[in-house]
């Protein structure tokens, strides 16, 4: 398979000045407040009836800068302040095409601030980074090496609610595809086990917000006791973040290593299409079921099957993996969660989810072989059943042998 360019975010930690802390900060804080007016002016023109576009909220902006009560708009550069006036057009096209919903306002008190610089606000020159407005490069810590002979072309500056800064760099990276191979694997999401394989083997959950859980709990205890608007408070508030961070970064990693591994080692990989959004309503899961970030691995193996040169296929939620038999084909009438083994009518006995697993990679392979989807007969009293692992009701399914 040829390697095809593709744009890719190389995302390092850096540590700014203090001059240069404050010169983003108020990039930031620019950055929000033209957001937040192009979007009200959207939104009156939306109720007048009529659609403002951005080259209008670019003429916008030309005339707040010169009024007097929005000076403050030229004391940064105009660079990120049109990439927000893009980034709103974007949501707004979002919305239009019923991709996401109607744009909201930039909060001040959200977590995170970012800026985005395009090629003229910024300079890479052998290494160093200096960004408009600035007289200095940033002390970036260069935890990889960017792509031999790559220049970014976009750059986007951000300040986590822990306090932490980080530069993003979208550059131009062709991925080489990994050495061709004849292996090929089913994989079942859980919660006790993460992904439980066909081949019988099952990657332990790390619980990760579990095991912190006692820690978040107590820092949250001391925000609550803290005065609004105090030193204390802002203090407290960023320990809850610290340890906020913390989770997402165990988890992000170990995410990273458990795809990178599954694609490295197999051509085809299975998976079930699964309705996390649905899933977590059910109030008794859905801590777990967020901790478990089944949505994140998803989208890891999905961009990385497509750099290096793999296949993943996607089985139906609808297809009753758990309930069928992998040895002859029979459907249980039923299979509730806290039933983990079980043995059908032909006497083999079944592991829940390595048999959910072989049942997902002999459906990917009859999808794979014959070009059609595996999509059962539904009912539409499915829709009220509880958001567990969704299966089809009773019926006869055949599928290929391993």
């Amino acid at each position: 398979m040829a390697s095809r360019s593709i744009k890719r975010a190389f995302k390092f930690r850096f540590y700014p000045t203090d001059a240069q802390a404050a010169e983003l900060s108020r990039t930031f804080g620019c950055v929000r407040k033209v957001y937040n007016m192009a979007l009200a002016a959207r939104t009156e023109a939306w109720a007048r009836q009529e659609r403002v576009n951005y080259v209008q909220t670019s003429a916008m902006l030309t005339q707040w800068k010169k009024s007097e009560e929005l000076a403050f708009l030229c004391e940064v550069s105009s660079v990120p302040l049109q990439q927000a006036l893009r980034h709103l057009q974007g949501a707004f096209v979002s919305f239009w095409e019923q991709r996401s919903k109607y744009p909201r306002l930039k909060c001040k008190r959200k977590s995170r601030a970012s800026a985005e610089y395009t090629r003229s606000g910024f300079r890479y020159r052998q290494g160093f980074l200096t960004l408009a407005k600035m007289r200095d490069p940033l002390d970036i810590v260069w935890s990889r090496p960017l792509p031999e002979g790559a220049e970014p072309t976009t750059v986007t500056v951000s300040r986590d609610a822990a306090g932490r800064w980080f530069v993003s760099m979208l550059c131009d990276d062709t991925p080489q595809p990994k050495p061709a191979t004849t292996n090929a694997v089913g994989i079942d999401a859980g919660l006790n086990a993460l992904v439980t394989l066909s081949t019988g083997e099952k990657i332990t959950n790390p619980r990760h917000e579990r095991r912190d859980r006692a820690r978040l709990a107590r820092a949250q205890r001391e925000l609550s006791r803290k005065s609004k608007g105090s030193k204390n408070r802002a203090r407290a508030r960023t320990k809850v973040a610290r340890v906020h961070a913390r989770i997402a970064d165990r988890r992000r990693d170990f995410l990273h290593k458990l795809t990178t591994r599954l694609v490295r080692e197999n051509q085809t990989l299975v998976i079930e299409d699964l309705t996390v959004r649905n899933m977590v309503k059910n109030h008794t899961l859905a801590r777990a079921i967020s901790d478990a970030s089944w949505t994140e691995l998803r989208s890891m193996l999905e961009y990385k099957c497509a750099w290096y040169g793999r296949e993943l296929i996607t089985v139906d939620r609808w297809f009753p993996s758990s309930k069928l038999c992998s040895a002859c084909g029979a459907l249980a009438d039923a299979m509730p969660l806290n039933v983990r083994t079980w043995t059908c009518d032909c006497g083999t006995a079944h592991d829940r989810d390595v048999n959910a697993a072989i049942n997902l990679l002999a459906a990917g392979l009859a999808v794979s072989a014959c070009g059609a989807g595996v999509r059962p007969q539904r009912e539409s009293s499915r829709t009220r059943q509880p958001a567990a692992k969704q299966e089809n009701p009773p019926a006869k399914v055949k599928l290929p042998s391993l």
